[in-house]
C-alpha cells in the first residue's frame, strides 16, 4: 500500500499577522482629522480595522500587529475595549506605534518601511510567514486558503488578487500570471491601452479561474501578501520603503512569487465617494457586503447599550444601531449609527449618521437649548440628504443640508464636501434655522 501523500500545510500558529494602519488619510478627510483611516466608523457600530482583524480571527490567526502613526488615540481605545485574548491562547491584537529613538528620527516612509522598523517586535515572536493586510478594506476572505496555496506553490511570496474590468484596471496594481499563476509582470496604473491589452486575462482561463461575464478582465492587487519569514527579511535588507513601489516589483524577478486569485466582493475604502456608497451598499436587500453572515461574523468592541426606540417613525432601507431614539421621522437608505438621537418631522435620505460616543445629560440638553445651542443628533423639521454626520454633532431645527448646486468640493466653517458628499465635521454645530 502507497504512503497518503503529504500536502504542504502552514498551522495558523505559524502565522504573524500584520495590518498596515496607513498614513494621513488625506483623502478621507475630514473623517481622519481627529482619527486615523483604521478608526473610521463603518455601517453603523464597526471601525474599518475591525474587518481584517475579524478576517483573521475567523482563519485562525490569532497573533496580530496593527502599524499607525496618525491621529492613533481613538484606535488606541477601541482596539483595547474590543479584542482580549485569554492567557493562555497567546492571542493579541496590539498596536505598534511610529517613534522616534536615538537611532532614527524619522517617521514611517511607507509600508515596507513601517514594517522594518518594527522588525525587533515582530523577531520577538516564532512565526514562518508573515500575512501583511490593509485597514482601510472592506471584504471577507478565509486567509486558510491563501496560506494552503502559498504552501502548496512553494511561494516565497504570495499576493491576493482579484479579476477587475478594464476601467477599473487603470486605478490599481495590475499582474501578470503564467499557466501556474506566477507572477511574471507587475504594472502600477496602466492608462495605456496597449498596455493594458498586453496585461489582460486570456479568455480561456475565465473558467479555471472563476471568472464569469466575457467583458476583459485584469488581475488587480488588493494589498494582501504572505511572506516567507526569511524571504521578508531578506527583501527589506535595503531603504525601499513600499511593498506595492518598490519590493514587490523587485521581487518578481528574483523570487517564487505567485497570485492567490479572490473572488467576492473587494473595496478599497479610500476616499469619501468610495466610503460613502459602501455603506449605503449595505443598506441594500441584497448587500453586497453581508454584515449578517454569522459563518464568518464580524467583531467589534462589545457596548452594552439598550435596543433603539422607534417612535412612529417611517424607515425604509435602513441600518438602524443600537441605542438610538428615533421619533416620527422619515428614513430612507440611511445608516443610523450608535446612540443617534432623530427628531420628530425630519427627513434623512442618503445620509450616514456616525452615532455618539455618549447618551447627552438632561442637564447638557437644557443648558445648550437655553443658550439656543441644538442637541446632540438630529433636530425635528431637518431635511439631510447624501451627507455624512460624524459623531457627536449637533443638527438644530429646521436645517436643509444638501450638496445640490454646490462645487464638488468645498471647505466651509460649518461642513465640507467632498466627492459632492456634504460632510458635517465631530462635534460639528449646525445652527437653527441653517441651510447648507
Amino acid at each position: 500500500m502507497s504512503k497518503p501523500e503529504i500536502r504542504p500545510h502552514i498551522e495558523p500558529g505559524n502565522v504573524l499577522s500584520v495590518i498596515m494602519g496607513g498614513g494621513q488619510g488625506t483623502r478621507l478627510f475630514p473623517l481622519t482629522r481627529e482619527r486615523s483611516k483604521p478608526a473610521v466608523p463603518l455601517a453603523g457600530k464597526y471601525r474599518l480595522v475591525d474587518i481584517p482583524i475579524s478576517n483573521c480571527i475567523n482563519s485562525g490567526l490569532k497573533r496580530i500587529y496593527l502599524l499607525t502613526q496618525f491621529n492613533s488615540a481613538s484606535l488606541h481605545r477601541h482596539i483595547s475595549q474590543s479584542y482580549k485574548f485569554d492567557h493562555f491562547s497567546g492571542g493579541f491584537v496590539e498596536i505598534l506605534a511610529a517613534e522616534q529613538t536615538f537611532t532614527d528620527t524619522s517617521w514611517y516612509q511607507g509600508t515596507a518601511d513601517a514594517v522594518r522598523k518594527n522588525l525587533m517586535h515582530l523577531l520577538n515572536h516564532d512565526f514562518e510567514h508573515v500575512l501583511i493586510l490593509s485597514g482601510d478594506q472592506l471584504y471577507r476572505m478565509d486567509f486558510r486558503k491563501l496560506l494552503a496555496q502559498h504552501a502548496a506553490s512553494g511561494s516565497d511570496l504570495t499576493i491576493a488578487t482579484i479579476p477587475v474590468r478594464r476601467p477599473e484596471a487603470q486605478s490599481l496594481g495590475i499582474m501578470q500570471i503564467d499557466a501556474e499563476r506566477r507572477i511574471t509582470r507587475f504594472v502600477e496604473k496602466p492608462k495605456d491601452p496597449a498596455v493594458q491589452d498586453s496585461l489582460r486575462l486570456p479568455r480561456d482561463w475565465h473558467p479555471t479561474l472563476e471568472i464569469e461575464g466575457d467583458d476583459d478582465f485584469f488581475l488587480a492587487s488588493m494589498g494582501i501578501y504572505v511572506f516567507k519569514r526569511d524571504v521578508l527579511l531578506k527583501l527589506l535588507d535595503n531603504t525601499l520603503t513600499d511593498f506595492g513601489k518598490h519590493i514587490i516589483p523587485g521581487a518578481i524577478n528574483t523570487h517564487r512569487v505567485y497570485s492567490y486569485v479572490f473572488q467576492g466582493y473587494w473595496e478599497d475604502i479610500g476616499t469619501i465617494r468610495s466610503f460613502f456608497e459602501a455603506n449605503l451598499d449595505v443598506t441594500s436587500e441584497l448587500p453586497r457586503f453581508n454584515f449578517f453572515d454569522m459563518s464568518a461574523p464580524i467583531f467589534t468592541r462589545p457596548r452594552f447599550l439598550p435596543a433603539s426606540k422607534i417612535n412612529g417613525a417611517e424607515i425604509d432601507h435602513a441600518i438602524v444601531s443600537d441605542g438610538c431614539i428615533i421619533n416620527h421621522a422619515n428614513i430612507t437608505h440611511s445608516i443610523i449609527g450608535v446612540r443617534s438621537v432623530v427628531g420628530a418631522g425630519s427627513n434623512l435620505h442618503r445620509t450616514i449618521l456616525l452615532g455618539c460616543d455618549f447618551f447627552e445629560s438632561e442637564a447638557s440638553i437644557f443648558d445648550n437649548e437655553s443658550s439656543g445651542r441644538p442637541r446632540i443628533g438630529v433636530g425635528t423639521n431637518t431635511r439631510i440628504d447624501n451627507a455624512i454626520i460624524d459623531k457627536n454633532a449637533r443638527i438644530g431645527n429646521d436645517v436643509i443640508i444638501s450638496p445640490a448646486h454646490k462645487p464638488e468640493n468645498e471647505d466651509h466653517a460649518l461642513y465640507y464636501i467632498r466627492d459632492g458628499v456634504v460632510i458635517i465635521p465631530k462635534g460639528g454645530v449646525i445652527p437653527h434655522g441653517t441651510v447648507i
